[in-house]
């Protein structure tokens, strides 16, 4: 029982996946014996079988696939604004966190909102940007900049102060103690804060396709909603986790690599 409440004892990977697998396969049963026992309608609670049909129906009908369409239209939008994000977030957020002075100045226009609810910013941007694809990518980089800039902040303050002293020592500038120090030893944890900042982009993609969108898979869910579709709104929300993990997963693999690289 000591090993089962020891947070340093590694589990070997067939047991994370033997213990992932049942915790999965726990929730469709419990999901489909809700479903089956007529305490909610189907419409309520779609089974999973019915599920599983409409993301077939999503994934090819009559030689189109709308699943693939909306993830894609998606994908860009979530792209296009987490490399703006990355842009302006990262220089930001490291320049704060190497001068109190400047993290005086910007921290009380971005900290706020990280408890804010961005989704009430909706209408603004609506008004500001219109109800194009300007508008959605927009809500995508002020909800994740909110939230990766002061992760990198943290990150580059919390590089200890002896590295940047004997930096200085040899005669390193200031400039120099940025990027050949702080940078790099920050960026393990900056890599962490690039993916917080995708991930929340994720959880706003069906707040911005909300208003006017053709594509995507908020529209989608959206559409399926409107026509008491249950079945395809839970396909769409189950895409939605599964392109956020997968992501999740590709940027983790990245940071692994680079840190990697760095250390070698």
């Amino acid at each position: 029982m000591n090993q089962f409440w020891n947070p340093y004892r590694a589990l070997d990977a067939s047991q994370r996946r033997l213990l992932g697998l049942g915790s999965i396969v726990t929730v469709l049963v419990v999901w489909a014996a809700l479903s089956a026992s007529g305490l909610l309608s189907k419409n309520q609670l779609p089974s999973p079988l019915a599920v599983a049909e409409a993301m077939a129906y999503l994934g090819w009908y009559e030689g189109k696939s709308q699943l693939a369409v909306a993830t894609m239209w998606s994908l860009g939008r979530v792209a296009a604004a987490s490399l703006l994000v990355i842009a302006i977030g990262i220089p930001l957020g490291v320049l704060m966190g190497a001068s109190p002075r400047l993290n005086a100045i910007f921290s009380p226009l971005i900290d706020p909102f990280r408890s804010a609810p961005v989704a009430a910013l909706l209408p603004i941007m609506v008004m500001w940007f219109g109800i194009g694809e300007l508008m959605k990518i927009a809500f995508l980089f002020v909800g994740s900049i909110v939230y990766l800039t002061p992760l990198v902040r943290d990150a580059v303050r919390a590089v200890p102060e002896g590295y940047l002293v004997s930096a200085q020592d040899i005669g390193a500038t200031p400039w120099e103690g940025i990027v050949k120090v702080l940078l790099p030893l920050a960026m393990p944890r900056i890599m962490d804060a690039i993916i917080v900042g995708v991930s929340v982009s994720w959880t706003y993609i069906t707040v911005a396709e909300y208003v006017n969108a053709q594509e995507g898979l908020g529209q989608l869910i959206a559409n399926a909603r409107r026509l008491s579709a249950m079945d395809q709104v839970f396909a769409g929300i189950i895409v939605i986790i599964a392109v956020a993990l997968i992501t999740y997963q590709c940027l983790m693999w990245l940071k692994r690599r680079l840190y990697k690289w760095e250390t070698s």
